[in-house]
């Protein structure tokens, strides 16, 4: 049995609302409360980590510096991602009034995931009372 072209859309339309909701709440997920890390900072904290590696007399110092060094590359491959914020904000507001619709998921749902209420106003999603 083959798929009609409108069948097919629909699925490629869920996919594209997916990876929009999914990249905005792994950009939410990434921020944590407190200062901002800034890239340059990052890069300064390279660049006293590999100071220290060169000057690590005892192994497990070593150790401990390389994997500090590892996380801290991490952390600026990520920084590129959460920079683009306001543009996956942007695509989780187009599109999560649909997804929510299509998967049933609530108000208090993406409150508890950690959505901002001004972002849920912005993309249509209305706060419900839940019945006791």
């Amino acid at each position: 049995m083959t798929m009609s072209q409108t069948h097919k859309d629909a699925l490629a339309e869920g996919r594209k609302q997916a990876r929009e909701i999914k990249a905005y709440l792994n950009a939410i997920q990434a921020r944590k409360p407190g200062r901002p890390v800034s890239k340059e900072s990052l890069q300064e904290r390279l660049t006293r980590i590999d100071s220290q590696i060169g000057d690590a007399t005892n192994p497990l110092k070593e150790l401990d510096l390389r994997q500090a060094r590892l996380d801290v590359e991490a952390q600026l491959a990520s920084l590129g991602e959460v920079e683009n914020f306001d543009e996956l904000e942007a695509g989780f507001v187009t599109h999560a009034k649909a997804y929510s619709d299509r998967k049933g998921i609530s108000y208090t749902a993406w409150r508890q995931i950690g959505v901002p209420a001004a972002t849920l106003r912005s993309a249509g999603i209305k706060e419900t009372r839940q019945r006791n």
